[in-house]
């Protein structure tokens, strides 16, 4: 399966409400759409994130699906979910993997391309 066919997209959030900047925690949200671009179904088996925040520092995540689900998305179809992230500093980035299994039961990784967590009108 060619990679392009399984596309990422991700928007993010800041959540003013829920961060306490004088304790270093900023609270972000991000929006993922998964988009089924190929000829056949495939299914979100686990996920692999890579966290890192303004001072290098790095967390990563794994784990079964994603916000308790192993999405299977037919042809043309997309899966969106929401989750969260809380960092030590205003600003960072996740970037990360899907592991995906094709109709074939042959699993194959899905590139989640790098994005920015920043509270807002910090990045000029």
């Amino acid at each position: 399966m060619s990679l392009a066919e399984i596309t990422v997209h991700a928007d993010t959030f800041y959540i003013a409400a829920q961060s306490v900047p004088e304790q270093h925690k900023y609270v972000f949200a991000y929006s993922i759409q998964i988009d089924n671009r190929s000829g056949q179904s495939v299914q979100l088996l686990r996920r692999h994130w890579l966290i890192t925040d303004a001072n290098g520092k790095q967390v990563e995540v794994d784990g079964e699906g994603v916000v308790g689900e192993q999405p299977k998305l037919a042809p043309g179809e997309s899966y969106s979910y929401t989750s969260g992230a809380v960092l030590e500093t205003p600003v960072g980035t996740m970037q990360g993997h899907y592991v995906m299994l094709d109709e074939q039961q042959q699993e194959f990784l899905v590139e989640i391309p790098l994005f920015r967590l920043a509270q807002p009108n910090i990045l000029h």
